[in-house]
């Protein structure tokens, strides 16, 4: 094997400084994306490697996070257009298994990620954010939960910042909407 370049190790430092300390964000993005815990960790998987192919592009000391978090957005976009072109496949051991296995009673998970993902957004929150429109709820994911400013919010998914303010406001309203007979049955009340 080929020993690496002062240059090739240098750009390995810079990539793993600026990245590392946004694997969770994007880690958590991927996975309201996909719904997916091995999709979300392949997803950024490819943000990572290009990140690091296209790293020469990245003016070092500006806003990694909304650099990493574009990328993703574009890979994931990117896969859906293939999957969706792509004719459905069924994998004949796969339907075998399931077979099998439903014959058994439900069991419990022992994933501790997804159980910890399940406390911290429950289940009604969830199902909320996943039944407003997709790009009102990569706004909402992408502003209220991840704390990014409109400006880098319009430069990630390359929109007018005024659309995005739009499609929070409504992303919003919906998704108060979708929350309210979650809010009354917790005793919250609509003042």
């Amino acid at each position: 094997m080929a020993e690496l370049t002062k240059q090739e190790l240098r750009k390995q430092e810079d990539l793993n400084e600026e990245i590392i300390p946004h694997l969770d964000a994007l880690y958590n993005f991927g996975l309201k994306l996909t719904s997916e815990p091995n999709d979300a960790e392949d997803l950024v998987q490819d943000t990572i490697v290009k990140a690091y192919r296209f790293f020469s592009s990245y003016e070092k000391g500006t806003n990694a996070k909304a650099w990493l978090f574009r990328i993703l957005k574009n890979s994931y976009i990117n896969n859906y257009r293939k999957k969706s072109k792509k004719p459905q496949e069924v994998d004949y051991d796969e339907v075998a298994t399931f077979y099998e296995t439903i014959r058994a009673e439900r069991t419990e998970t022992s994933d501790l990620e997804d159980k910890m993902f399940r406390e911290l957004i429950d289940d009604d929150i969830s199902n909320a954010l996943d039944e407003i429109p997709e790009d009102f709820r990569t706004v909402v994911l992408l502003c209220d939960v991840e704390d990014f400013t409109y400006e880098e919010i319009a430069n990630m998914l390359d929109v007018p910042i005024g659309t995005i303010r739009s499609r929070l406001h409504r992303g919003r309203n919906l998704l108060k909407a979708q929350l309210m007979d979650y809010a009354s049955k917790r005793g919250y009340t609509h003042d």
